[in-house]
């Protein structure tokens, strides 16, 4: 099939975001409604129908320094296998390329093998982890933390300013930012669990002792998407009971632009980098 074949590629709109909320259910994801808001408001979101009803759609986030992020690589089961997934992130390439901007994301293995010839190149490594908690819980912890502490510290951490990101997360209902000895964390719902991340922290024993203490205020499960080289941070975590699901590959398209001042113990998940 010609690359201009088939239905037509769409831009979406914020009208469409519980259209994006069913692609991602049956994908089992996590995002809400929310998170889609942000995508079709902040970004540029293409789609694919058929008919009226939405079969396929790619994400492009910009952020700050010429950088963008690639996510929301989604076709429904009945439509794979067509190209649709390779038209609709050929799109966000070149939607970046004309705006000159570099483009990220985070891949599984199978996406790996898709991106690389792409002439995507490997960054760091992720792994999603989930805990299951019962359904008790201690106190929560102080949200003491200010919004911009948490950009400050975010912004050494990635190079980038995301600002509007991380306020639109943090005004969320049941949101929470939480600081104490020397690292910092944000928690959000989701669709399936809460969410911690960014996690940025001086050392794995704070950063450990934070998601302790998350987590003993939790009543549900939790995800968190580490970074596989804090393997200190790592280790301890499946110690104590969280589970690794699945790795996530963070790959750059075109040079890079912003240079991170530390190495994050978790980010804010690979839909938004």
């Amino acid at each position: 099939m010609d690359a201009t074949d088939g239905p037509p590629i769409l831009k979406l709109g914020v009208e469409d975001a519980i259209a994006g909320l069913v692609l991602s259910t049956e994908a089992h994801w996590n995002q809400t409604e929310e998170d889609w808001r942000i995508f079709l408001h902040d970004g540029i979101v293409f789609g694919i129908r058929d008919g009226m009803r939405l079969v396929a759609t790619a994400a492009l986030l910009p952020y700050s320094g010429n950088n963008a992020w690639i996510s929301m690589v989604l076709v429904s089961g009945t439509h794979r296998r067509r190209g649709l997934a390779t038209r609709l992130v050929d799109a966000c390439l070149e939607t970046a390329r004309k705006n000159g901007l570099t483009s990220w994301l985070d891949a599984t293995p199978d996406g790996v093998a898709v991106y690389g010839p792409l002439g995507f190149t490997p960054t760091l490594q992720l792994r999603r982890l989930r805990l299951v908690r019962p359904a008790r819980a201690d106190a929560p912890p102080s949200s003491s933390a200010s919004i911009a502490a948490l950009r400050a510290r975010d912004r050494r951490a990635t190079g980038f300013d995301r600002t509007a990101l991380l306020s639109a997360f943090a005004q969320r209902f049941g949101s929470r930012i939480v600081s104490a000895s020397g690292a910092i964390a944000l928690v959000r719902d989701g669709r399936t669990a809460r969410h911690i991340g960014p996690l940025l922290a001086d050392n794995a024993a704070a950063a450990l002792a934070m998601v302790d203490t998350i987590a003993h205020s939790e009543t549900g499960p939790l995800l968190l998407d580490a970074v596989a080289s804090q393997a200190a941070f790592l280790e301890g975590l499946t110690t104590s009971g969280w589970t690794i699901e699945r790795p996530f590959q963070r790959m750059r398209f075109g040079p890079a632009t912003a240079a991170a001042e530390e190495t994050p113990f978790a980010v804010a998940g690979p839909e938004f980098g």
